[in-house]
């Protein structure tokens, strides 16, 4: 089968590198971090996405190289050819862990109320490198109200990976946040310092490893232990997005989107808030029939009888042509196909649209 990246790599000047005793053949340009990854050698980080570009702000992915007098941090530099790199070392392991306890110093012992409880990052590395947070101490944080509808800031619990600043730059292009370069320590707030008014995707918010910034809506309704999680896709537009919906007790507190599917992760503000019509008290679970000017439930054979009578009798009264029908995205490309093939071979007539036309009528404008 035809692999793309292969033979991409293959075009590429390679070059041997050695990581733990463990020799690799990678193409040039590749970290170190990349490389050792390849190889399933675990090099600890906080600040790392492969889909940003790097920083090194953590300092947890310090490795030691052959040649060079003090450690460098793999995130960021390239492998070179005959390369002979440390990763696993107690001098590492102990320079790992001064760099944690730092973070952790500026970071509140909170576990027990967090959001992220059992899904963060940071508590993992803790566990690793047996840190008692209880015995550090700790600087007080800031915590920042945003009268925002979606987004929920917890500043005290921001370890300036920069992750969020760099999501909105580069994926989106919005630079909604940015550090703030009046405060010492670097903290994250708005572009202009005010409450967050952009286009609320999100994507802030997934990438975030802390919980410093957490979704309004579902704060409190349930953390990792006692969730169910079921993949599926999402149902608003045609793009067919994976979505990961998180359940507690028969209700959706919660959806994500995993990485390795082809939206990577990402998500807009509907796919990842728009969600919570499927708890609406009012929503119908029954089809309902108008008789004597008042709904009634029904059946669905029931139902469906009906509205073929009634499009038969219009049909007979004034011809097929009074008869239009609006398909919709979140229905499967299959289901799209026959219903205008309903509309034109059964009911007889060309007057099928799609909503896809009308509300996204400037995306295909911009593509185009």
């Amino acid at each position: 089968m035809f692999n793309l990246r292969e033979k991409i790599w293959k075009r590429k000047k390679m070059l041997k590198v050695t990581i733990d005793g463990k020799p690799i053949e990678v193409p040039e340009k590749t970290t170190i971090l990349k490389a050792a990854r390849m190889l399933d050698i675990y090099i600890p980080t906080h600040c790392y996405n492969p889909k940003l570009s790097p920083s090194g702000r953590c300092k947890l992915c310090a490795v030691e190289v052959k040649g060079s007098s003090k450690p460098v941090y793999s995130c960021l530099i390239p492998v070179e050819d005959g390369m002979e790199v440390t990763a696993t070392s107690p001098q590492l392991f102990e320079l790992r862990k001064n760099a944690l306890e730092k973070i952790l110093s500026e970071h509140p012992n909170a576990c027990m109320v967090c959001e992220g409880a059992g899904a963060c990052v940071l508590q993992e590395l803790a566990y690793f490198y047996d840190i008692d947070i209880t015995k550090l101490k700790t600087e007080k944080g800031d915590y920042r109200k945003d009268n925002n509808p979606f987004i929920e800031w917890e500043l005290d619990k921001c370890i300036k990976c920069g992750l969020c600043v760099k999501i909105c730059d580069e994926v989106q292009g919005v630079k909604a946040l940015a550090f703030d370069k009046k405060d010492p320590r670097g903290k994250i707030t708005t572009h202009d310092g005010k409450d967050l008014n952009c286009e609320f995707c999100g994507q802030c918010v997934a990438v975030c490893p802390t919980s410093a910034l957490t979704g309004k809506m579902w704060k409190r309704k349930g953390r990792e232990r006692g969730i169910k999680k079921t993949d599926t896709v999402c149902p608003y537009c045609g793009g067919g997005c994976n979505i990961t919906l998180y359940v507690r007790q028969n209700e959706v507190i919660r959806v994500t989107s995993k990485e390795d599917k082809w939206n990577e992760g990402w998500l807009c503000v509907k796919g990842r808030f728009c969600y919570p019509f499927i708890n609406s008290p009012d929503r119908l679970k029954k089809p309902l029939i108008k008789r004597n000017g008042k709904f009634e439930e029904a059946s669905w054979d029931d139902a469906l009888d009906h509205i073929s009578a009634k499009m038969k009798e219009i049909k007979e009264s004034h011809g097929a042509d009074s008869i239009a029908g609006l398909s919709s995205a979140k229905c499967t490309t299959e289901e799209n196909y026959l219903f205008q093939k309903f509309m034109r071979a059964a009911v007889g007539t060309n007057n099928v649209d799609h909503c896809v036309r009308l509300c996204h009528a400037p995306t295909v404008a911009s593509l185009a």
